[in-house]
């Protein structure tokens, strides 16, 4: 009989029946029922699409590193719109090797000339270490993520200071690209310049 581990808790992995096996791979089918708001929503987008034309490049240069909090809008944070910037988003805005590989592309082949990165106030990812988003997954999920490192910190501006340092200092980055840090305020709106 075949059997497949997968790992259930901080124990030992959990081994899988066949049967088991088939139950979790056998419908790898669209689910509907939880996407179909957004295909209807889709639809409509369709009746009025105008972005035909966009190439892909980022037409005013720019690549923004964000994180991916959904009260952050990045294009109208900046004044943009749809083609004008190459968008990265991850869990508290920080600069991990996929976003400088990311970043490598976008500088050489979609017309990135320069680089913000752009933390934000009340950020979840500032407010925990990275035992306690450990622990709370495992306590209320019973998931160990200890494998995982989410890059916590309780010193965004330290944590800004290191990732702004990280790009500049890239050897595989594009010559000449202007990299810039700053804070978005979630109350405001604004964006505080970073000095460092």
């Amino acid at each position: 009989m075949r059997r497949s581990s997968v790992q259930s808790g901080w124990g030992a992995p959990k081994i899988l029946q066949a049967s088991e096996q088939e139950f979790y791979m056998a419908d790898n089918s669209f689910p509907h029922e939880a996407f179909d708001d957004l295909l209807a929503a889709n639809a409509e987008y369709q009746k009025t699409f105008k972005y035909s034309n966009l190439t892909g490049e980022a037409l005013k240069g720019l690549a923004i590193v964000t994180c991916m909090d959904s009260r952050i809008n990045p294009l109208s944070v900046v004044g943009m719109k749809s083609g004008d910037v190459k968008i990265l988003r991850n869990a508290g805005a920080r600069v991990t090797e996929d976003v400088l590989r990311t970043l490598v592309l976008a500088t050489y082949l979609l017309n990135v000339n320069r680089i913000l990165v752009l933390p934000h106030t009340d950020c979840k990812m500032a407010e925990n270490d990275e035992a306690d988003f450990h622990r709370i997954i495992d306590e209320k999920y019973g998931v160990n993520t200890s494998s995982l490192e989410f890059r916590t910190t309780k010193d965004q501006r330290a944590a800004l200071a290191s990732d702004l340092n990280r790009i500049r200092s890239y050897p595989l980055l594009r010559q000449g690209v202007s990299v810039a840090g700053g804070i978005y305020d979630v109350k405001t709106g604004a964006i505080e310049p970073f000095k460092g």
